[in-house]
């Protein structure tokens, strides 16, 4: 009969045998100021008075020595954790506002969560301003009662859609748009890009 492959290690296991690894090698991080209770080193100290349980005493210091590297390993893994998270939301932060058009995420019923710096510039605000804000409100008059509709096939089902619109007067100049739109991943939320049409 076959030997069945020994299951990989859980994360808790490799922390053990990590932990157990740099005391034995005597490579153990700096320690995160984890410290042993006064009541913890009393019983350490009674152990180790008498022969009888001076080996206990040992096994248990080696023990919280062990979790102590545990934890401080843990701490490193959270830290590089977080800087990798913050560098990834930095680079698509940056992705989002910098992109070469008008990008914007609207709730289900077009209400603005989020614009990137060309949003703003097409609509004439400033991109703090415009939380919370109806997109239809920045169009004219015969376009919303389509784009409306868009938005509502948008969230009985369609996946994605193109509409075409003409957005409110800026000074002199009313232009029309080409509207693009997806449901979110998660299904909160639309992701539309506006561009001007040809």
């Amino acid at each position: 009969m076959a030997k069945l492959p020994d299951a990989a290690p859980t994360t808790e296991q490799q922390l053990r045998f990590e932990a157990k690894s740099r005391l034995r090698d005597g490579s153990t991080p700096l320690s995160r100021d984890w410290t042993i209770s006064p009541d913890a080193l009393a019983m350490l100290y009674r152990l180790a008075s008498t022969p009888d349980s001076a080996g206990d005493a040992l096994k248990l210091l080696h023990e919280l020595q062990t979790y102590q590297v545990e934890l401080d390993l843990q701490h490193e893994q959270v830290r590089s954790h977080e800087r990798e998270l913050s560098r990834d939301l930095d680079h698509y932060s940056a992705l989002f506002e910098f992109a070469p058009v008008a990008y914007f995420i609207v709730d289900l019923d077009g209400r603005i969560i989020e614009t990137n710096r060309l949003g703003a510039e097409l609509l004439g605000i400033d991109a703090e301003e415009s939380g919370g804000q109806s997109l239809d409100r920045f169009l004219d008059a015969d376009s919303r009662s389509g784009f409306i509709e868009f938005m509502g096939a948008l969230r009985n089902g369609d996946p994605a859609g193109i509409c075409h619109v003409h957005a409110g007067p800026r000074g002199d100049v009313s232009c029309m748009l080409r509207v693009t739109a997806n449901i979110a991943p998660k299904g909160d939320a639309v992701l539309l890009v506006m561009s001007e049409a040809a």
